[in-house]
């Protein structure tokens, strides 16, 4: 699975818009969606939200974990535990690059909010990268990934992979 993908999945997390048009309820094959009421506040697909504020038929609202002050304490929690701390969305990653590159305008503090989950992004990849490394210094067979979200494994994954057939094969040859 390539970002593309990931990103992909996290275009069906629901995010809340205010329309500023009417339209009945719509039948798709993923769910029924509306009906669309200008001013009142409707959950739909990230995927129909940009599509939306592209043609300028809504306001997205952004989710609830997007603020300034969840974040720092999200940052500053992450950089003081060991362990991977649970995230708020399991595509945060995504979606806030999402959101910010097509709705900034409808975020409030665009700029410290990317900057948060960037720094909130390193110090998750960092301590993978710790992880990884103290995993294969001492030769285990198998890891917990909690609190992983499936971009963070999709950008290990393939060092991780080769790493560990390259000590199989070791392995095997000292047998």
């Amino acid at each position: 699975m390539d970002p593309s993908e990931v990103e992909f999945l996290a275009e069906k997390e629901l995010v809340k818009i205010i329309p500023n048009f009417s339209l009945d309820k719509v039948f798709l094959i993923g769910g029924d969606l509306g009906p669309f009421n200008p001013g009142l506040p409707i959950d739909v697909p990230v995927w129909l939200a940009l599509n939306l504020k592209q043609r300028q038929k809504c306001r997205i609202i952004p989710p609830e974990w997007m603020d300034v002050e969840k974040l720092e304490e999200m940052r500053d929690l992450e950089r003081k535990e060991d362990m991977f701390t649970p995230v708020p969305s399991p595509y945060y990653m995504e979606l806030t690059k999402l959101l910010l590159n097509h709705a900034s305008d409808n975020i409030p503090k665009a700029d410290e909010i990317r900057t948060l989950v960037k720094d909130i992004w390193d110090t998750r990849i960092a301590k993978l990268r710790l992880s990884t490394d103290s995993f294969i210094s001492q030769q285990e067979a198998y890891a917990k990934l909690d609190n992983l979200t499936l971009m963070e494994i999709n950008t290990i994954r393939a060092f991780l992979l080769d790493t560990l057939n390259c000590m199989y094969k070791l392995r095997s040859n000292v047998q």
